[in-house]
């Protein structure tokens, strides 16, 4: 019996010693996160902050941005959550009146984002991307196309989460904003 007992507590041990390894190395693997997680919370914030300034959710869009995060676009260059969420609360309130008082249902605008270029190091992290605007402001409320240009970005993970810390907004139809010579996705 004791021939048989010690080998059980021995391979008992040897069993146990893994899975307690194997749920310590699957712990440590889950709080940190590749590349392709990185880009893909990365990809998830651009998508919700277009969703937000489309449907002119300021509080969305504010929260898109870390807490001193930096909005620089054609209306200017706004500090901090509470400036960029003023900023876009004014700029949906100026899109509703100008529709108000016309028999036409409002008209909706509609950003699309394409080649993203994403370079992640650690909590911190770059990225490039075009964006296209759609439009129906127009009698008929037909399909248009608006504007174009790209955004160059920081962004930062914190406690978890990917928010921009800059965003620079380049819009091809604004000689002042508009990108220069240099291909800007490094």
């Amino acid at each position: 019996m004791r021939k048989l007992l010690v080998p059980a507590i021995v391979g008992g041990a040897i069993l146990g010693g893994i899975i307690a390894g194997a749920t310590i190395a699957g712990a440590a693997s889950s709080n940190s996160s590749s590349y392709a997680d990185d880009r893909a919370a990365i990809q998830d914030l651009q998508a919700r902050y277009l969703f937000a300034l489309d449907w002119g959710d300021a509080n969305t869009y504010a929260s898109t941005f870390a807490p001193d995060g930096v909005l620089d676009y054609a209306g200017g260059v706004e500090k901090g959550r509470k400036q960029i969420h003023d900023s876009i609360e004014q700029f949906h309130q100026n899109m509703l009146k100008a529709g108000a008082g016309s028999n036409l249902r409002p008209s909706a605008t509609r950003h699309n984002i394409t080649n993203m270029v994403i370079k992640v190091d650690g909590n911190h992290a770059t990225g490039r991307a075009y964006w296209v605007e759609f439009n129906d402001n127009n009698p008929d409320r037909k399909a248009q196309l608006g504007a174009y240009g790209h955004y160059e970005d920081t962004m930062e993970k914190i406690d978890g989460k990917w928010y921009f810390t800059s965003r620079k907004i380049f819009n091809e139809q604004l000689a002042d904003h508009a990108a220069g010579q240099t291909n800007p996705a490094w």
